[in-house]
């Protein structure tokens, strides 16, 4: 069994950067790809960024590519998203999930594990 807390939500303005994190209790974390989702009000959970566990590989979503970057640390069981150049679209919960069957796109059904949420408000 896995457990994920956030952290590192808020608000922001356009232009702005924040970290978020992930924090996972549970012995096989580093056995994992993780990855972080974000649901808008009344739009669907959609995928934002995965990171393999087996060689640190990373995906984005097209609308945050090179913009955000996801990262691990095994030692730390934690998994982290870096958001830079936030924009007033970004805005909605965040939610770190785990065990992700692949990092490419997964769907939010195919996730083993999710976080509560954490708020991401970018104001314009």
């Amino acid at each position: 069994q896995v457990q994920l807390v956030e952290s590192g939500g808020g608000l922001v303005q356009a232009g702005g950067s924040l970290r978020l994190s992930c924090a996972a209790s549970g012995r096989t974390f580093s056995t994992y790809s993780m990855g972080w989702f974000r649901q808008a009000p009344g739009k669907e959970r959609e995928f934002v960024a995965g990171i393999s566990w087996t060689d640190g590989t990373t995906y984005y979503a097209d609308s945050v590519r090179g913009r955000f970057t996801i990262s691990r640390d095994n030692a730390k069981n934690t998994v982290y998203l870096q958001m830079n150049s936030l924009k007033p679209e970004d805005t909605a919960v965040y939610y770190c999930a785990g065990q992700l069957p692949y990092i490419r796109n997964p769907l939010p059904r195919n996730v083993g594990y999710w976080g509560q949420g954490t708020q991401v408000t970018v104001s314009s």
